[in-house]
């Protein structure tokens, strides 16, 4: 039985992209990135980073100091848990400084090449496989490759398809919604389909052969085509259908939920000076309030020091009701 891949580009997929990066030091994961790569881990997908890497033709990069980014990336996920299983990328461009590398290849995106060597060498079914990235170059390669694709719009900014370019099946803002939206393609495709009764057949003549019936499950010769070598026609937007634009829908404000819950709970709670003196200063004015109560209810009814009490209680009370809006969060 074949594998199933996620395909990740790596600059502003996995990490932030400062431009070139030639420093392990540079290697900073995006946020939220290892709990969505745990998630499609769990979910049985192999997970491969195919990345053009021209930096090395145009003399910024070695590959042995690229080696050790990828190694520090790798570390990074490690030490929250989630590993990559593969990381394939090309050092080739055809107008690169270094002689070596000054070429075009076919492992550069938007070409194939780097996707279908994983296909090769880790028995992948890449019509169950995803390629996710932030360009159009990995849009199309994912496409050529016969995987699904989902463009990631990074930095909040929706990417416009240029006339030519081929449009993504799925956009998602980050690794989270990807995960949510193959959770939901998976789900919807594991929906039985109804069966439709089978139409009667006339009974055959006297003398005539009866006829075979052929199911989907038995194509004939001429129907019999292999997925991977037939190119990904164009496609739009692939639509949500309604139950799996709302469940999408349900489940992102869920998880927006969670995180203001979540900011609320640990910023909220966190210690602050301002916070401790209106709290004692809230404390002051009940003991106002109490004196005040006192001066009311004495024999002698004292009403110069029952105002004075009750104009520090309303003054302390401001004061605290002051230091509180101060702190709350904006």
């Amino acid at each position: 039985m074949s594998n199933k891949a996620i395909f990740l580009d790596r600059d502003d997929t996995l990490v932030e992209d400062p431009g070139y990066i030639n420093n392990p030091d540079q290697v900073k994961l995006l946020e939220g990135v290892p709990e969505a790569l745990a998630e499609l881990r769990a979910m049985g997908y192999k997970l491969v980073v195919v990345s053009n890497q021209s930096g090395v033709a145009r003399g910024i990069v070695t590959e042995e100091v690229l080696g050790r980014i990828h190694k520090r990336l790798e570390q990074l996920l490690a030490g929250e848990g989630v590993s990559l299983d593969r990381i394939y990328y090309c050092p080739y461009h055809p107008e690169g400084v270094i002689p070596k590398y000054r070429r075009d290849s076919d492992h550069r995106k938007p070409n194939p090449g780097m996707l279908l060597d994983a296909a090769r060498d880790m028995d992948i079914d890449l019509t169950e496989s995803w390629m996710v990235g932030n360009g159009p170059r990995d849009i199309e390669a994912g496409a050529r490759a016969g995987c699904r694709t989902i463009l990631l719009d990074s930095r909040g900014h929706e990417q416009k398809i240029q006339p030519g370019e081929r449009a993504p099946d799925y956009r998602a803002v980050n690794l989270k919604e990807v995960v949510n939206i193959i959770k939901m393609h998976v789900r919807s495709n594991q929906k039985p389909p109804i069966a439709a009764a089978p139409a009667a057949q006339p009974a055959p003549q006297r003398g005539e052969e009866p006829q075979q019936q052929l199911t989907p499950s038995q194509p004939t010769d001429s129907e019999q085509v292999n997925p991977q070598q037939t190119e990904k026609q164009p496609t739009t937007n692939q639509p949500f259908g309604s139950e799996l634009r709302a469940e999408l829908l349900l489940q992102s404000i869920l998880d927006q939920l969670k995180l203001m819950q979540r900011s609320r709970m640990f910023g909220e709670s966190e210690f602050s000076i301002p916070r401790f003196i209106a709290g004692v200063v809230q404390v002051a004015v009940g003991f106002c309030l109490l004196i005040s109560v006192w001066f009311l209810l004495g024999p002698d009814k004292q009403t110069d020091r029952l105002l004075v009490a009750l104009g520090f209680a309303a003054v302390l009370q401001i004061m605290a009701l002051t230091l509180y809006t101060m702190q709350r969060p904006k």
